[in-house]
């Protein structure tokens, strides 16, 4: 039988082009393996943060038509919207009643919470902390023991809640001595690309150094050109290491253009010749991703019969591990 892999993304904010290498490409090329893959939009742990409907929607479609303008086959992976599946919330509620408190007071997310509490003299040092970050674990776990899942592609920061998953299921097990949840692996993405943004640290929203993924292509060429860069004169060498514009061109070009430009960089080039060039190479691959993405966004309905479509696949999965978990617990 084939294995499954699953992996989630939260509907927070617009995709940039960080995400876009770092996260979307290598989950993509994952789920062209043979394997069975699953891919869903995690709307209800989004709810820790995000409490506007309007905007949790519209990021949800965002994100869809995202990942389906990227190049997610809805015919080859399940994609699906996590509050269309109800079993992943029951059987959320049966992993909370075996899961020791303290497993999630180690959690990252809440002591991080509790850190910045102590460091601002708060008294309380749960203030801010509500039940949704608190258990933001288990469901997680749900998410992935739901579905049989074999792998799960993570960060090293990740890493945590994959074991949290692992350890609540190995416990369940273990209490009624048969594999009532299957034990996922994870897939630990350790050479992960630490995408660069505009002023030369890692892209990030939270550095409003950011490019996003679907700008137009005049909005493109403006952001480029902000590209943070030394006073070198046009006709002195520059190093290809550790400049921002060589390590994005790489992520676009073909091998003979990333040679090409590399000579350029040896004998001098002006930096607006480079960042034009890393335009060029840039809005070639996005314009056809952006069309399509633009497309899907402007027909919602479209997106709902594929989201449908997929919870449907998904949950008559989740429902063989459902009755699982009910026959063994007596419930």
């Amino acid at each position: 039988m084939k294995k499954t892999v699953l992996t989630g993304v939260k509907p927070t904010g617009n995709v940039h082009i960080g995400n876009y290498i770092g996260a979307i490409r290598p989950a993509l090329h994952m789920a062209q393996a043979e394997h069975e893959s699953l891919f869903f939009i995690a709307n209800y742990h989004a709810l820790t943060t995000i409490q506007d409907a309007k905007e949790l929607r519209d990021n949800t479609y965002h994100v869809t038509a995202a990942w389906i303008a990227c190049g997610l086959d809805p015919q080859k992976t399940i994609i699906y919207r996590q509050s269309d599946v109800p079993e992943i919330f029951e059987i959320a509620w049966v992993l909370s009643c075996y899961c020791p408190k303290g497993l999630m007071n180690r959690a990252h997310a809440y002591k991080a919470k509790v850190q910045l509490n102590e460091q601002e003299g708060k008294q309380d040092l749960d203030f801010g902390v509500n039940m949704g970050l608190y258990q933001y674990p288990i469901l997680m776990a749900s998410d992935i023991l739901s579905f049989d899942t074999d792998f799960v592609p993570v960060g090293e920061d990740q890493i945590q809640h994959l074991e949290i998953a692992r350890d609540i299921a190995q416990k369940i097990n273990h209490t009624y001595k048969s594999q009532v949840l299957k034990i996922p692996q994870a897939v630990v993405q350790k050479d992960s690309k630490v995408i660069p943004g505009l002023d030369g640290q890692k892209m990030s929203k939270s550095y409003d150094n950011t490019i996003p993924l679907f700008a137009e292509s005049k909005s493109l060429r403006k952001l480029v050109m902000k590209i943070k860069t030394d006073s070198l004169p046009p006709e002195a060498p520059k190093q290809t290491e550790g400049s921002v514009i060589f390590q994005l061109y790489k992520e676009f070009a073909s091998q003979d253009e990333i040679a090409t430009l590399a000579k350029r960089f040896e004998t001098g080039i002006g930096w607006g010749d480079a960042k034009q060039a890393l335009f060029e190479s840039m809005d070639k691959v996005l314009t056809p991703l952006r069309d399509k993405y633009n497309a899907l966004i402007q027909n919602p309905t479209e997106l709902d019969q594929i989201l449908a479509e997929g919870a449907e696949k998904a949950r008559q999965k989740a429902k063989h591990v459902l009755e699982r978990v009910k026959t063994s617990t007596g419930v």
